[in-house]
């Protein structure tokens, strides 16, 4: 089955694409949640008129990410938690937590574009790693300490 994507999709391309799919895959993932269209004629050439639009989407989507990021670039955010022995955590920082202590600075950052490869669990200085666009990325330091 041959589909047009209408957004990126992880492992099979990105928007204004035309790709081959299994019928399944497409049928009943790409299709109901809008990911992608069916290629007719109609949307082929449909997607020849609408790639510039997407191109100019996508660049001042890049663009906006890269001010953002430049902002984030210099955030630093401290989490407190209780810790037991060797300074271990009781519990974990989550994606979650950083993104709530972000959010208490003014910064608005979706959960999901933070990437951590397991939550934290002891105190000290991390460098976390925010997605913002598929091109651009920014760190951000957590430092996690003890509570008082």
């Amino acid at each position: 089955m041959k589909v047009i994507l209408r957004e990126d999709v992880a492992n099979l391309g990105k928007s204004g694409e035309l790709v081959t799919v299994k019928d399944g895959f497409g049928r009943n993932y790409l299709l109901p949640r809008k990911l992608a269209v069916a290629a007719t004629e109609q949307n082929v050439r449909q997607l020849e008129h609408e790639r510039a639009v997407i191109t100019a989407r996508n660049a001042k989507l890049k663009g906006a990410a890269e001010e953002q990021a430049k902002k984030l670039g210099a955030v630093k955010v401290t989490i407190r938690r209780k810790v037991g022995e060797q300074d271990k955590l009781y519990g974990s920082v989550t994606v979650l937590d950083i993104a709530e202590a972000l959010a208490a600075q003014g910064q608005t950052v979706d959960r999901r574009q933070l990437h951590l490869a397991e939550p934290i669990k002891a105190t000290g200085q991390y460098e976390v790693e925010l997605r913002l666009h598929r091109d651009v990325t920014a760190k951000i330091k957590v430092e996690v300490a003890a509570e008082a």
